[in-house]
């Protein structure tokens, strides 16, 4: 298997090419650096020479260029230039294949998964609830599971809590205390979450993983594209859908150990949204996911502008090393300069914290893991140019990709199929059909027509159940006169004796 070639050292000068090994590819990986100064530029490098070896690739587009790798590059002076100064061999322009995806199915094929797939602790950490009402979640999960209803959309999660409300009593005394405040603060979660689009997100068809494994019949990866330019607006909802579809692939995929080559690779841009305010306990479920995937053949490369945005325990894991440049300004920078430079197996030619501060757009520093997995130490390196285009693509363009997609019939429909909104639905429509029938006011005509004039003149005449009639007040009026003029003649009898 050919290594894919990231660039060319110039620490000194007789360094040579700097490569990936396919084989160690699954050892994931970083890249970071601050903002313009090449982190896109070499993901899409490293997604290109993915491709190209037969590995599927899945990455975020948080500000649209990395579109660019659908369609063909321009071979100007300048990247015709680089290319020769690295050594790559053959460089022309060229397109890769991309499948667009998209949450909010604007951009791209939409994203579904079901609220049974999504499970109980990522709802929770997406709604923002606390610990009292990340229980109650786990009780409405549960209640769904014992009584066979299918949890697919936003809608089947608010008709199991209209349910749980109504049970309320019944439901705390079988699965724990369950309060009406807390059932209220997940309702209102809810509708926050609908207003930011993620109504879209649940229901199905739901995704299928192998739709994002797929290779091309010449044997190329094709590489999924998560439009993430309004998602990345919701950071919670962005890193709580990436971390539910790595943990699917953690808990699908069969163990095949160290291959010649991944069977995927995911990439997580902007990875700092996934660490920043994550609770302990899915840190450590992160963490777990991380270490462990290596084993079912998925590589997962981080990308931010700090190394330190990743928690020291998964940036252990990562051996495979791109650094660009950062500028040491503020304490944080003069900090992040000094993680990075412990991060690196050090090279006595090379002072990396003073690198680090001069390094060029397109220049990095980098250690890629060698023969049994151990890292070089680390290079001054030019970075490969990639063929695509470097930059964003037109609406036109991107329609055209869309047109041709193999997965567009599978997923651009909805579907709505039968599940908990709609049998606790019937059920209730059954309940008020077998309900007896009210009764009617006493003296109102059973034939009296319903709304309009016919019921406005019956309810004068007979009256309701609050207010009685002309009719019946005009009969006890008359109850009333007959009944004076006796007792008046009783009692006018009574005086003349």
């Amino acid at each position: 298997m050919d290594p894919i070639l990231v660039g060319k050292a110039v620490t000194t000068a007789d360094a040579g090419p700097v490569h990936l090994l396919p084989r160690l590819a699954n050892r994931h990986g970083l890249v970071a650096g601050a903002t313009g100064t090449g982190k896109t530029v070499t993901l899409m490098t490293l997604a290109e020479g993915f491709s190209r070896i037969g590995v599927p690739v899945f990455m975020a587009d948080v500000k649209g260029d990395v579109a660019g790798l659908a369609v063909p590059g321009e071979a100007s002076e300048r990247v015709l230039q680089r290319a020769a100064e690295i050594g790559v061999a053959g460089y022309a322009p060229e397109a890769s294949p991309v499948v667009f995806w998209d949450l909010f199915g604007v951009s791209g094929h939409p994203v579904r998964t079901t609220v049974s797939e999504m499970g109980p602790t990522l709802l929770a950490r997406i709604l923002e609830l606390n610990d009292t009402q990340s229980g109650v979640l786990d009780i409405v999960f549960k209640l769904a599971d014992d009584r066979g209803l299918l949890l697919l959309d936003l809608d089947d999660l608010r008709a199991l809590l209209g349910l749980v409300a109504e049970e309320r009593k019944t439901v705390s005394t079988e699965y724990g205390l369950v309060s009406a405040p807390s059932i209220a603060a997940i309702q209102r979660a809810l509708l926050r979450l609908e207003q930011d689009g993620g109504t879209q997100f649940f229901g199905e068809p739901a995704l299928e993983l192998a739709d994002l494994m797929r290779t091309r019949t010449d044997g190329r990866g094709v590489i999924g594209i998560l439009a993430a330019d309004r998602l990345v607006l919701k950071p919670r909802l962005y890193a709580t859908f990436l971390l539910w579809l790595l943990s699917q692939f953690y808990e699908t995929l069969p163990e095949v150990g160290d291959l010649d080559r991944p069977k995927l690779v995911f990439v997580f841009d902007e990875a700092h949204l996934l660490f920043g305010d994550a609770p302990a306990a899915l840190q450590q479920r992160i963490e777990q996911v991380v270490r462990l995937v290596r084993s079912k053949g998925v590589g997962v490369y981080f990308c931010s502008q700090f190394p330190d945005d990743v928690p020291d325990a998964v940036l252990g894991q990562l051996g495979n090393r791109v650094q660009h440049a950062l500028r040491a300004y503020t304490p944080r920078d003069q900090k992040a300069v000094r993680t990075a430079a412990q991060t690196f197996v050090a090279n006595p030619a090379l002072d990396v914290a003073a690198n680090i501060a001069t390094l060029g757009t397109g220049e990095a520093l980098v250690s890629m893991l060698q023969d049994k997995g151990v890292p070089m130490p680390v290079e001054r390196t030019l970075i490969a140019p990639p063929r695509c285009r470097m930059g964003a693509i037109s609406d036109a363009e991107r329609a055209t990709v869309r047109a041709g997609s193999p997965v567009g019939a599978k997923y651009d429909t909805a579907i709505n199929r039968e599940s908990a909104a709609e049998l606790l639905a019937r059920r209730t429509e059954a309940t008020a059909e077998d309900a007896p029938p009210s009764k009617a006011p006493r003296g109102a005509a059973a034939d009296a027509p319903e709304g309009g004039l016919g019921q406005k003149l019956n309810e004068f005449l007979f009256g309701t159940n609050r207010r009685q009639g002309a009719v019946q007040a005009a009969g006890k009026q008359a109850v009333r006169t007959v009944t004076n003029r006796i007792m008046r003649n009783i009692l006018g009898g009574i005086r003349l004796k």
